[in-house]
């Protein structure tokens, strides 16, 4: 072997040695390279490890996935390839593309989709989250209804300090259905308190039936509503999803 050939031998067990000392230090293993680091080992036996705990990275980024996915308490599995693009509302259409990014999270931007029934926001919503959680983001998906309920528990229970602690991590809370059902005023208030908790510093998707002049029918209060709207509207990517019902749509074309 001649000198050119020793280098280059040597540069590629380098990198093979760099390779296995990041893939255990993600695996959080120190004495797995520690004893590799001793040992003289084969070049292929090398190869045969890297392919070990490349398969182990793997499975353990596919279980935190699902434990993601199911912490999230999505009420169905929505992903963007069941989308039809076509029937959706244009400014979805018109904005897919940035939401599937995922950049607006980064960001701590704000979602906002108001239209009547059936458009397709919940699905989207979904499908965000979902993409959301297998990127690595943690992610809550609530109706406003159930959010109030628990807050409204945690209330009684004086744990709502505990609760705000939790809610205001998540890289990404879905609020969904918001003007649905009317909250009595303590409700709105919480409701209030906790979406303002994360202006600025993590996103919230919020899908509603309610154009913005109408949300003083949730929150009750003039001042309250436009303090909020304020807040959740400020760098916001808000969407127009009024159209006709997609299942309406489905219904038509059967019959």
């Amino acid at each position: 072997m001649n000198s050119q050939d020793k280098v280059k031998d040597k540069e590629i067990d380098k990198e093979i040695d760099s390779k296995i000392k990041r893939l255990c230090k993600r695996l959080r293993t120190p004495g797995i390279y520690k004893s590799y680091d001793k040992l003289s080992t084969p070049k292929e036996c090398k190869t045969y490890l890297i392919e070990l705990l490349e398969s182990e990275v793997e499975s353990r980024e596919n279980n935190a996935i699902v434990k993601r996915i199911k912490r999230a308490g999505f009420p169905t599995m929505k992903r963007f390839e069941e989308l039809v693009k076509e029937e959706m509302p244009q400014d979805a259409q018109n904005r897919l593309e940035e939401l599937k990014s995922l950049e607006f999270i980064g960001e701590n931007r704000n979602v906002i989709m108001l239209g009547n029934s059936g458009t397709g926001k919940t699905h989207l919503a979904t499908a965000i989250g979902i993409q959301a959680c297998e990127k690595g983001y943690t992610t809550s998906f609530k109706t406003a209804a159930r959010l109030i309920n628990e807050l409204k528990e945690a209330k009684s229970e004086k744990q709502l300090v505990k609760y705000a602690k939790v809610f205001e991590k998540y890289d990404l809370v879905i609020l969904d259905e918001v003007g649905y059902i009317s909250f009595d005023v303590e409700g709105a208030q919480l409701l209030f308190e906790y979406i303002a908790m994360r202006y600025e510093t993590k996103s919230t998707i919020i899908t509603t039936n309610l154009i913005f002049s109408e949300w003083i029918k949730i929150f009750h209060d003039k001042a309250l509503t436009m303090a909020l709207l304020d807040r959740i509207t400020h760098n916001a990517i808000v969407l127009n999803m009024n159209g006709e019902s997609f299942r309406r749509k489905q219904s038509n074309k059967i019959n």
